[in-house]
């Protein structure tokens, strides 16, 4: 064999090498054309609206190649002072990994019933490998996501409940443990009653359901975060009915006790971090409470409860120094809970703490900083009527009249009628 021969055949499987590498690229992939439309709100500007269709059609693209999106699309309308003013806010948060270019084949504008319409048509490219590790994890967990939000749902039967259990005989609890059949296994009858307490409203029939199945299963996890979590949610009901500490601090206890345990389980369980950062916020160990968000956050970025948590806690620290006139630090916690890089979607939890940081920068001295925050908040919510008039008045300290003019007659359309005694 010469030389020749030797080269052409490493020239070949090289050349097939790269197909093959070529192919598997290609796989990940996947192309999609997709549609959306938009109908303009008062409150909109042309480039808000744009904007929110090609975020509709991008949507509806990664839909469409079969990925698996944790969402919430919410359209309120309503009307003040004869306006018409339309909020939409869409979280999504799998779009800017999932789509990794987008082509805009046609796009349009027209009216309906007097308003601008808008329509566009994409293609973009889809990768789903980036999305692969997310999904299984948002799947794993969607049983425990979708019992925290019914335990949301729970406000209206909480203070009767919790007067049931005021009423009961003081004391320890006795539990009834259903005798354990011979045909069926202990660990599948503790996952039945786990099951039952997700379904059931009436908490202390949630506790003790997740009770018995604790003691039939003592290595499950499961009945220790839901029971964690029911019993915040009665000291949340207590304390919300202005009961004295002493009244509702054995529910935060039992809750701790059992998130504890939990961690000891498993210290990587998102929901048993969760749990822990919930009872140092009640305990007002803010310092313990972010790390184990935060830590939450670093196994599960797109675990929306953790984030929203984080967001709260830094924004009433921050507003506590705020108190104190502690400036600077206000300020470090606030970078924290405003990090450069974060999803549209985030601004309606983010907003009061960019109105803190605005108050900060306008009492520093430092109008510039202070008029792009209150931007940023109207960017999201046009129709914020506080960052419209604070904005007005920034602009009118800087001699930049006509955009004053501008803030304060959008503030005195959506009924200000502070900005409204500003206006000639």
């Amino acid at each position: 064999m010469n030389l020749r021969s030797i080269f052409l055949g490493i020239l070949a499987t090289f050349t097939v090498l790269l197909i093959g590498l070529r192919h598997l690229a290609i796989a990940s992939e996947t192309i999609v054309v997709a549609e959306g439309s938009y109908v303009m709100g008062d409150g909109d500007t042309l480039a808000i609206a744009e904007k929110r269709v090609l975020q509709r059609a991008q949507r509806r693209a990664v839909e469409e190649a079969g990925v698996y999106i944790e969402s919430t699309f919410h359209d309120i309308e309503r009307s003040e002072a004869g306006t018409t003013i339309q909020a939409s806010s869409l979280e999504v948060r799998t779009i800017a990994a999932a789509i990794t270019r987008t082509e805009i084949l046609e796009a349009r504008r027209s009216f309906l019933n007097d308003r601008p319409s808008f329509y566009v048509r994409i293609r973009a490219v889809v990768d789903l490998d980036n999305l692969q590790t997310a999904i299984q994890r948002w799947q794993a967990e969607q049983r425990l996501a979708d019992h925290f939000r019914r335990l949301q749902q729970e406000n209206v039967e909480l203070k009767n409940q919790l007067d049931e259990l005021r009423s009961g005989r003081p004391g320890v609890r006795t539990l009834h443990i259903e005798p354990v059949s011979r045909t069926h296994n202990v660990r599948d009858q503790a996952q039945r009653l786990v099951e039952k307490a997700m379904a059931t409203q009436h908490l202390p029939k949630k506790l003790d359901l997740t009770s018995q199945a604790a003691v039939m299963d003592p290595h499950s996890i499961e009945p220790l975060i839901i029971r964690g979590q029911t019993y915040l949610r009665l000291a949340s009901a207590a304390y919300s009915n202005r009961s004295r500490p002493s009244e509702y601090s054995e529910y935060v206890d039992n809750a701790r006790m059992d998130f504890d345990r939990a961690l000891l389980m498993d210290p990587r369980n998102t929901w048993v971090l969760l749990g822990q950062g919930d009872v140092n916020t009640w305990l007002h160990r803010s310092e313990q409470a972010a790390r184990f968000f935060e830590q939450a956050l670093e196994l599960n970025p797109f675990f929306d409860l953790a984030r929203h948590r984080l967001i709260t806690l830094y924004t009433t620290e921050a507003r506590k120094l705020v108190d104190l006139k502690q400036w600077d630090s206000a300020l470090t916690i606030l970078k924290k809970c405003l990090p450069p890089f974060v999803s549209d979607s985030w601004f309606p939890y983010q907003k009061e703490a960019y109105f803190l940081r605005s108050e900060i920068y306008k009492t520093l001295k430092q109008p510039i900083l202070a008029i792009d925050d209150l931007s940023a908040i109207l960017r999201a919510d046009p129709a914020d009527r506080p960052a419209l008039l604070a904005r007005a008045k920034l602009y009118q300290s800087q001699l930049q009249g006509r955009l004053a003019k501008d803030d304060y007659e959008h503030a005195c359309m959506l009924g200000s009628t502070e900005a409204c005694k500003q206006l000639p």
